[in-house]
Order: structure tokens, then sequence, then C-alpha cells
């Protein structure tokens, strides 16, 4: 080549180390293959046209350093990143700039390393993260399945519909786990679901037919509200009331309008008889007076020293007791009990004398008697038969068993006397 002729080509690439304009307007980028084509600028200098072609770098560079600055900061998914470093590449390699483009590829390369790392780092974390979930997952699931055999009807639905709330917000697992325990979940809802919906069926029909039996009480209950019938009637409604009570709650609606009008019918009757009861009771009020006096001769007979005066007064007494009539209902206790401690002490007293002169037992202590007797006379002669043979050894057993007898005869002589 000539001086004059590489004079010009210098000049021509005059401006940048990394590239070049030829004479005939091509622009030339310097790289470590070589120098290589990138475009053709004639409209104007050969400094315009490496400035247009150095701006294109620039633009290439800020891409870059986004990238680096995003991949940095770990916003970027890997994936992602991987994806835009790999097609940044592609542009700076076949690049139509000017400018360092080996040193820009070199930068995308360098983010290799640091997103594998933060790759595996995701992974991780997805791995926990999936681990964290399978066993909040199956924490719901045991929790679910627990309430699917419950009878907590009130509560259980609620607290079902939190667990599958946070069964919502929980990350996915892989398909066939997620599956398998959701599966587990839905039964488990659908368990309870079904055996609430059959326990509250099964509640309506009973609530229903107590509707239908607490119907039927009410109006029963009203048809024998204005009955005079005193005790019959209070006795019915003790056993309605009792019916009432085995029939069980009614449907809440009607419940509490049914026992407003079952009340009702008690609370008239009832009122009614305690206000004819207090009339009575004031009419009756003089015949308690004419008892009291009674009494007093009657608890005069105590203590008994006379029975058969004290049995024919206390007759002639009870004759007038009966005569003198009803008493208030207040008194009726009080005085009936005063009345029957008189004649039991005076059935005392009799019962005891009967004791005493009873046949039969004199009859028995007379037999006793003879018996004894007829013992005590073998005895003594088998002592007197003892005693002629000198047996000291006899005597003293024979003298022994004839005291003894001699003692049950005294005791039965007296028991006799008794009854004499």
């Amino acid at each position: 080549m000539s001086a004059d002729k590489q004079s010009a080509d210098d000049s021509a690439g005059a401006g940048t180390p990394w590239g070049r304009v030829a004479e005939d307007g091509t622009v030339y980028v310097r790289t470590a293959d070589g120098e290589r084509s990138v475009g053709s600028y004639e409209a104007g200098t050969p400094a315009e046209a490496l400035e247009f072609f150095t701006k294109r770098f620039e633009e290439l560079e800020g891409k870059v350093h986004l990238l680096e600055q995003r991949v940095a900061s770990g916003r970027l998914a890997p994936e992602e990143a991987t994806s835009s470093s790999k097609a940044l590449r592609e542009q700076v390699v076949d690049a139509h700039a000017v400018g360092d483009l080996v040193s820009l590829a070199g930068r995308l390369d360098a983010l290799a390393p640091v997103i594998a790392v933060q790759r595996s780092a995701r992974k991780e974390e997805r791995a926990q993260k999936t681990a964290e979930s399978k066993a909040e997952k199956e924490k719901l699931v045991a929790e679910a399945e627990r309430l699917a055999e419950s009878t907590d009807w009130r509560n259980g639905a609620n607290r079902l519909r939190e667990l599958l709330s946070t069964w919502k917000e929980l990350p996915r697992l892989d398909r066939a786990t997620d599956d398998a325990l959701w599966r587990r979940f839905s039964t488990a809802r659908t368990t309870y679901t079904r055996h609430r919906k059959a326990h509250f069926a099964e509640e309506h029909e009973r609530r229903d037919g107590a509707r239908v039996i607490k119907e039927r009480l009410a109006k029963e209950a009203e048809a024998i509200a204005t009955s005079t019938d005193w005790g019959p009637t209070a006795g019915r409604y003790r056993d309605l009331m009792r019916e009432w009570k085995a029939a069980g709650p009614a449907p809440r609606e009607v419940d509490d309008q049914l026992w407003q009008r079952f009340r009702g019918a008690q609370d008239t009757f009832f009122g009614a008889r305690d206000a004819a009861n207090a009339a009575l009771d004031e009419e009756f009020a003089a015949n308690a007076d004419v008892k009291d006096a009674i009494l007093v001769e009657a608890e005069a007979l105590l203590p008994v020293t006379d029975l058969e005066a004290a049995k024919k007064a206390f007759r002639d007494l009870a004759d007038r007791w009966d005569d003198a009539g009803k008493v208030p209902r207040d008194r009726m206790k009080d005085l009936e009990a005063r009345m029957r401690k008189v004649e039991q002490a005076i059935r005392a007293v009799e019962d005891e004398k009967w004791s005493r002169s009873d046949p039969e037992k004199s009859a028995r202590a007379d037999d006793m008697i003879g018996k004894l007797e007829a013992g005590i006379a073998e005895t003594q002669a088998k002592l007197d038969k003892a005693s002629a043979a000198g047996d000291a050894r006899r005597i003293k057993d024979l003298e022994g068993e004839l005291a003894n007898k001699q003692a049950f005869l005294d005791m039965a002589k007296k028991a006799a006397a008794d009854f004499s």
C-alpha cells in the first residue's frame, strides 16, 4: 500500500479505537475476530458516521446495564433473566454498532453465574415453601377430618369455611400430592355437610312432631281451664306438663306461642282453684277452732293411767273431731298430727298390755317351765346316782348342768309371772 493511501485510510478511520469509516462510507467495527462491516453512512462525514453507530452501541450498553441492575436486585425471575440475557447477547454479537462489543458480551456472560446462584436460591426457597404448604395443608386436612366426625353443628360449618379460605391462600404443591390432599379435604367437608343436613332434617322432623303434640296439649289445657273439679283437673294438668316436657322443643316461631297458650290455661285454672280454696279456708276457720278445743281434751288424756277410760274418751273425741268438719289447708297437717300423736300413745299402751297377757306366750312359758322341771329332776337323779358311786368328776359335771337348768327355770318362771 502507498504511503498516501495509508494516510487517507487512517484519516478516515480516526476518532475511535473500536471502528472506522472507509472511503466508500462503509463503517467497520473492530472485534477480537477482526473488523466487521456494520453499515454505511454516506449522508455525512466519517465522524458523524462513527457518532451514529456509537450511539447504537450506547443504547445496547444501556440495555445491558438495566439488565444487570434487574438481575442484581433479584426482582427478575432467573428464567426471565436468562432469556433476556440470551436475547440481548445475540443483539450485541450481531450489533450494527461501534463500541467494545466484546466487553459488552462479556458483561452479559458474567450474569450467568449470578443467575445460576439466584436460580438455586429460588429453588431452595420454593422447596421450603412447598414443604411448609404441604405441612399446613396436611394440618387443614386432619382438622377437617376431625370435624367430619364431630357433632358441632353450630361452629363446625364456620370453621370449615375458614379452613377452605386458608387452603386457597396456600401455594399449590405438585399435582399428585395436591390432588390427593384436596380429595381428603373435600371428602371431609362433604361428609360433615351431609351429616349436618341429616341432623337438621331429623331435628326439623322432631320439632314438627313436637309442634303437633304441643298444639294438642295446649288445646286440652284450654278446654279444662274452667273446670271446678279441682283435684282430678289439677292431676290432669300435671300429666299434661309431663307430656309437654317429654315432647321437646317445637319450631322457634311457634314454641313460645304454644307455651303462652298452655301456661295461660294453667294460670286460669289454678288461679280459680286458689280463689275457691281461699274462700273455703275462710269458711273452715271456725272448724279449726273447734278442733283446737278437742285437742286440748285429747292431749289431757296423756299419760294414760286408765286404758279403758282413755279409749272410751278418745272415741268420743274422735266422733266430735269428724263432726267438726274440714279446716283450712294450712292448719290441716298440724292438727291431724297432734290428734294422731294422742291416738298412737293410747294404742302403744294397749299393745304393751296385750304383749304382757298374750295367751300364746303364756302357754309357751308354762310349757318351757314343765320341760325345765322335768330336766332338772332327771339331772338330779343322775347326780344322786353319781354321788352313790363316788364319781367325783361326774358329780362336778352334773352339778354344773343342774345349776344352769335351775337358772333357766327361774327365768322362765319370772316370764310366766309377767303374763299372768
